[in-house]
């Protein structure tokens, strides 16, 4: 079950200040342009952590993010 599309706008949210990737990607927003799959969920017993979104920043560059670190954009605009 997908929770984001590709083509969809996204917000980046890791609010646990402690977890590496807080400083460097929490609040920044960009569009998912693939959605991947893998095997986490047989880890995890959760079927939504099969699925990575790549994210590209409205900053520039890419990473990947499972379903719980994103929501929907503060705003529709491109350079929220």
């Amino acid at each position: 079950m997908e929770r984001f599309s590709e083509g969809d706008r996204v917000r980046i949210d890791i609010p646990d200040e402690t977890d590496l990737d807080h400083q460097e990607y929490h609040e920044e927003h960009g569009q998912v342009v693939a959605v991947l799959s893998d095997d986490v969920d047989s880890l995890t017993a959760d079927e939504r952590d099969a699925l990575l979104y790549r994210v590209a920043f409205d900053s520039g560059g890419t990473a990947d993010f499972r379903w719980r670190d994103l929501r929907p954009p503060l705003d529709d605009s491109p350079n929220a």
